[in-house]
């Protein structure tokens, strides 16, 4: 396939634009860059694919998402409204994963991976619950990421608040996962080892979940999100987090850890020290009131901070914008978390983060031999955009609607705005006729626990 007429962003890490080009597709890859001229004369046979001058660049990479939670828009927590994260734990998400049963798991990602091709998303790092229905769904979501051809990476969170029988079995289908991919590898798929977050985890669990783990694969935690988690870790460990996790073998750099909102400096430097990864949710984080994460200080000290979004949209320009206005609030201060820093976080983290799990080809950058992971995005500016200004146009000006066409590993997913792998309609439908049953077994469970 010859895209034609592009003007092409390749976020190189000396990024270029590059009008009037054109894009050689073989398979998965990208084979050849050059001149629309030139190729469509090197290549007269090639199946066309034309732009229309619509830049053309990487697709987003979404470093830390939940499909489990999509059946919570729109859905009424019951009672007053939850006073701090512990309470929105144990009022919203707790209750709500355990509504999940197999079907809800499949439609929960089938309409998040409609929203991501929508929105140019096209690689996502996925952290699942669902306590009542464990074996074998990540192969669910496994079936719906493949399905919808995008790039996933899955893990199921262990975790000891419904038990050691669960969190025994979330081990289980952890390595039963990572297994089925080791022995029938994936080009769009990759697996890691969940685990919630260390206030739900005894020290037992975690070393059941660093012995069960292959070598070389880590561990996607949460950290930190609230003070609650570290006060736990003193409680049980009179260590903080950062260092409880270090102490089970749990850091390194294969090892993804999210938020951490309430670490210490020490906690920071171990990061650094065991190449661990972090991400960073501010749109999460502004609607669960946890704090504010010194994200500036992490990417300064050395840290590998990458950009997710907790469940939000997986329209990341907006995760782009959150993190952009939420430190100069914050702060007081209109010079902090310039549009570089998210750039490093959103583009170049986010894709060497992605290429740990999909080594075959560089990803998250438009250069010959990289992955065909690709956008057409239909903006119009009105001032020089250029290669230095780009983060500001993108926070300023790119709006989700604006993605037209989404390509991963060398398929169209979407054209003109119709989607030709997922069928939006029919999703969304059944999704709707679930959401009562989900809903109401929410409730139930809410019950139990007010």
């Amino acid at each position: 396939m010859l895209i034609t007429n592009a003007t092409i962003v390749t976020w190189e890490s000396e990024n270029r634009i590059l009008e009037n080009h054109a894009i050689l597709i073989e398979g998965d890859r990208i084979k050849e860059i050059g001149t629309t001229k030139a190729l469509t004369a090197k290549y007269p046979k090639a199946k066309t694919l034309d732009a229309h001058g619509q830049y053309v660049m990487p697709g987003s990479i979404c470093a830390h998402t939940h499909f489990y939670g999509a059946f919570a828009r729109g859905m009424a927590i019951p009672g007053p409204a939850p006073k701090d994260f512990p309470e929105i734990l144990k009022k919203l998400w707790w209750p709500l994963d355990r509504s999940l049963d197999s079907e809800a798991v499949r439609f929960s990602a089938l309409v998040c991976l409609v929203d991501a091709i929508k929105h140019g998303t096209t690689t996502l790092i996925d952290h699942h619950a669902s306590p009542n229905a464990i074996d074998g769904s990540l192969d669910i979501i496994a079936d719906a990421v493949d399905k919808s051809g995008l790039r996933g990476v899955l893990c199921y969170e262990v975790t000891d608040r419904d038990g050691s029988e669960k969190a025994n079995a979330g081990i289980n289908e952890n390595i039963r996962f990572l297994k089925r991919l080791a022995a029938n590898p994936h080009p769009r798929l990759a697996g890691t080892f969940g685990l919630h977050a260390s206030l739900t985890l005894s020290g037992i669990t975690l070393q059941a979940c660093r012995a069960a783990v292959p070598e070389g694969t880590g561990f996607h935690v949460h950290t930190a999100e609230h003070e609650s988690d570290e006060y736990d870790s003193l409680g049980k460990s009179q260590m903080r987090v950062v260092d409880r996790l270090q102490k089970h073998g749990i850091l390194g750099p294969n090892t993804i850890t999210a938020h951490g909102i309430h670490f210490d400096a020490r906690e920071m430097e171990i990061l650094k020290e065991t190449g661990t990864w972090l991400t960073h949710q501010p749109r999460s984080n502004m609607n669960n009131g946890v704090g504010v994460a010194p994200i500036e200080s992490m990417l300064r000290l050395g840290i590998k901070v990458c950009l997710g979004n907790d469940g939000f949209s997986n329209a990341m320009w907006e995760e782009w914008k959150a993190a952009y206005l939420l430190h100069k609030i914050h702060h007081r201060d209109p010079r902090r978390m310039g549009g570089y820093d998210v750039t490093q976080m959103a583009v170049y983290n986010n894709a060497a983060l992605a290429n740990q799990f999909f080594p075959a080809a560089p990803i998250g950058q438009i250069t010959q031999g990289a992955f065909a992971d690709l956008i057409f995005v239909d903006y119009h500016p009105y001032t020089p955009l250029t290669s230095g200004n780009l983060p500001w146009q993108i926070i300023f000006g790119f709006q989700q609607s604006m993605v037209t066409t989404t390509i991963a590993a060398g398929k169209v997913l979407m054209k003109d705005r119709e989607l030709l792998t997922l069928d939006e309609a029919e999703i969304a439908a059944r999704a709707r006729e679930i959401a009562p049953r989900i809903w109401k077994r929410y409730e139930e469970e809410v019950a139990k626990v007010m």
